[in-house]
């Protein structure tokens, strides 16, 4: 009696199993990963399937030969089954490893490195990738150039919206920002420079190099991500809050060139301490900037918490225009990065801004007269007027309408809102999305949640609008506007950062 019944309730047991498994749809299959996250302007840029937490890059470069190997580990973590992922990388691969077995690998594409792991890796679950590579970076071309610079002494990985590519494999788009520890090898006598701070000095191994660490603590974009190589004289100093700020010149400068230049950049602290009055607290854990070679880089970038110079941008005496932008960049850029491409305005149009600020701050100029100024000797058809802020397209994502009808939007905005409003909605803006991506469109909202005011008609006129916006002031009445004091080094600084 007692054994029929166990089979009676096993017979039951597996019926009823086998009519809920028949009623419940089948798992899906892991699946690969995409090549790209769908920006609009880069809709293959950065890869879909996983989102990565931490890179840690370990590099070797001899600047005689140009040659760099290295091994980058990332920690990710996938957000789907995934059977193969991408990374985005232009160098020659040995080997890849996923999750600690040996993972198949090839190309595809311009920059595509398509990685299947040997076990599929399960949604939410952790991945530990470690690439192995070599090359030489300057032979390497990318989006129709080669983004690596090969400079007399060494080299600079600074680029946007390109440059991991030539130096790391990453998930290379600004929504997908992650921690860094940098550690490069190089000849003794040479320094290799990164971003954040170094958690240990630098230390001789050997073969005659020494290595060089970095570490960034806070989320960090990877095209914000910088390598600088190369023999620079360093001043360091700390902040009254602690900080250290770390700057470094080229030797290579020429003696008028680097009095103006750290005449320039040694005033970071000082500009970030006034920021964070306006924008609120410092958003990152070290400061400085590096002024590279003559002939080098052409243009500035605000690398995280160290931006780059080009010695261009000193040719005329200091300038502190460049170094107040490119820290503003801290907030707005490094801290809140655009979601996509196409919302670069957030970046450029604020940074531009900020240089009215420090104008006015100086008694140089006020907002107002560099907005009378620019409204009024911009021709109808420029480029400025005839391309929307919020969606310049490729060809102008670094172009006028970007930076300074973007400045001229936010100073109508200013105008509108006032004063009290109008630095509560930049100080709230910064913290609200602090660390994180952003998109116009949240920016609007916030504008009109803090004001009050309905701002559409504002908003529609200076970003959307490929046309020039009409405002209340009657230009012809008292004629062209004179040059603010200060809009000679902003308009010179303009035409450099315009080379990205």
């Amino acid at each position: 009696m007692g054994r029929k019944f166990t089979v009676r309730r096993l017979l039951t047991a597996a019926l009823t199993t086998a009519l809920v498994l028949a009623g419940t749809p089948a798992s899906a299959a892991p699946a690969p990963g995409g090549p790209g996250v769908g920006d609009d302007y880069y809709p293959d840029y950065g890869n879909s399937g996983y989102d990565v937490s931490h890179y840690d890059i370990r590099l070797r470069y001899t600047p005689a030969t140009d040659r760099l190997t290295g091994t980058t580990t990332i920690l990710a973590t996938a957000t789907q089954d995934l059977s193969r992922l991408n990374l985005d990388f232009l160098l020659d691969v040995s080997s890849v490893r996923v999750n600690n077995r040996p993972a198949a690998f090839t190309r595809q594409g311009e920059h595509e490195l398509v990685v299947t792991p040997a076990r599929p890796v399960a949604h939410g679950a952790a991945m530990t990738i470690v690439v192995q590579y070599a090359g030489t970076p300057s032979t390497e071309v990318g989006a129709g150039y080669t983004a690596w610079i090969k400079t007399p002494d060494g080299a600079l990985a600074i680029g946007e919206p390109e440059i991991a590519w030539w130096w790391y494999p990453s998930n290379d788009h600004p929504s997908d920002k992650a921690t860094f520890d940098v550690s490069v090898a190089v000849p003794d006598g040479v320094e290799a420079i990164s971003n954040g701070f170094q958690p240990r000095p630098p230390v001789r191994e050997t073969l005659g190099y020494t290595r060089w660490s970095w570490r960034s603590l806070k989320p960090q974009a990877t095209y914000l991500t910088s390598l600088v190589i190369g023999q620079y004289d360093v001043t360091t100093d700390t902040t009254e809050n602690g900080q250290t700020v770390y700057n470094a010149y080229s030797q290579l400068l020429e003696p008028d060139f680097r009095d103006a230049a750290q005449a320039s950049v040694e005033r970071t602290a000082e500009i970030t301490e006034w920021k964070s009055e306006l924008f609120g607290p410092y958003p990152f854990e070290a400061q400085g900037g590096v002024v590279t070679p003559p002939g080098t880089l052409g243009f500035a970038l605000e690398n995280q918490t160290r931006p780059n110079y080009s010695s261009a941008f000193f040719r005329r005496g200091s300038n502190t225009s460049v170094v107040v932008h490119e820290n503003a960049h801290q907030w707005f850029g490094d801290s809140v990065s655009v979601d996509e491409w196409k919302h670069i305005w957030l970046n450029e149009g604020f940074a531009s801004y900020a240089e009215w600020l420090w104008s006015e701050k100086n008694e140089e100029g006020t907002a107002q007269e560099i907005f009378d100024y620019l409204y009024a000797t911009y021709p109808d058809d420029a480029d400025i007027w005839t391309t929307a802020p919020a969606d310049p397209g490729t060809a102008q994502l670094f172009g006028d309408a970007v930076y300074d009808r973007g400045a001229m939007t936010l100073h109508q905005l200013r105008v509108a809102v006032g004063d009290d409003d109008f630095f509560e909605i930049l100080r709230t803006w910064a913290a609200s999305q602090k660390y994180g991506n952003a998109t116009t469109a949240e920016f609007t909202a916030l504008a009109e949640k803090i004001s009050g005011q309905d701002l559409d008609a504002l908003f529609e006129a200076w970003l959307f609008t490929p046309s020039k916006p009409a405002v209340a002031q009657a230009f012809a009445a008292r004629g062209v506007p004179v040059a603010p004091k200060s809009w000679a080094t902003i308009s010179a600084t303009h035409e450099l950062l315009h080379r990205h």
